[in-house]
């Protein structure tokens, strides 16, 4: 089906389409609204990045009894950091293991890149969230343009980066180009 030149770039699109487009009518219709996969991963975010803060000898933020459980910052900050779904990282899970699974390559390396990869951006991750938060404490003007741009820019880059070791390290491509 898919022959040619260009049959497995076809194929990589195609797959990758079809698996986004599952992935987004399973997240909207059954698993955002009759679960609560988003406040489990934004209490892991929160669990986290107030352990890497206390590690780091600050003071946390204090929740008051109505304050919702997705809030992290520093003890003196003007406000605490809200984690939202959209900041979850699980767009950007989904669409690192959409592109390992789609593009070619050996089964047996995506059994431990998957999870090893998945593991790192949600590293990165707590990391972007424990910068934000020392940036609402000190510089909160600087809040929403690091927010916006800095850490979205660098976290992507950062999936980016772990797609392109997986296309030159483990797919058919990088050892067609040192045969």
């Amino acid at each position: 089906m898919f022959k040619g030149e260009h049959g497995p770039l076809i194929k990589f699109l195609v797959v990758g389409v079809v698996l986004y487009l599952s992935w987004y009518s399973l997240y909207e219709l059954v698993l955002k609204p009759h679960t609560t996969i988003d406040e489990v991963v934004v209490e892991n975010l929160v669990w986290f990045t107030e352990g890497s803060l206390h590690t780091m000898g600050f003071e946390l933020w204090t929740p008051q009894p109505n304050d919702a459980a997705n809030k992290v910052g520093i003890a003196g900050t003007p406000q605490p950091i809200t984690i939202g779904a959209p900041c979850d990282g699980i767009i950007l899970l989904v669409l690192f293991i959409i592109f390992i699974v789609s593009f070619p390559g050996p089964w047996k390396h995506k059994a431990w890149y998957l999870p090893l990869g998945i593991l790192l951006i949600h590293c990165i991750n707590v990391l972007r969230i424990t910068a934000l938060a020392i940036i609402m404490r000190y510089q909160p003007e600087k809040f929403q343009f690091n927010h916006d741009y800095t850490f979205t820019i660098l976290v992507y880059a950062f999936v980016f980066l772990l797609w392109y070791i997986w296309v030159s390290r483990f797919s058919p491509l990088a050892k067609s180009r040192h045969a």
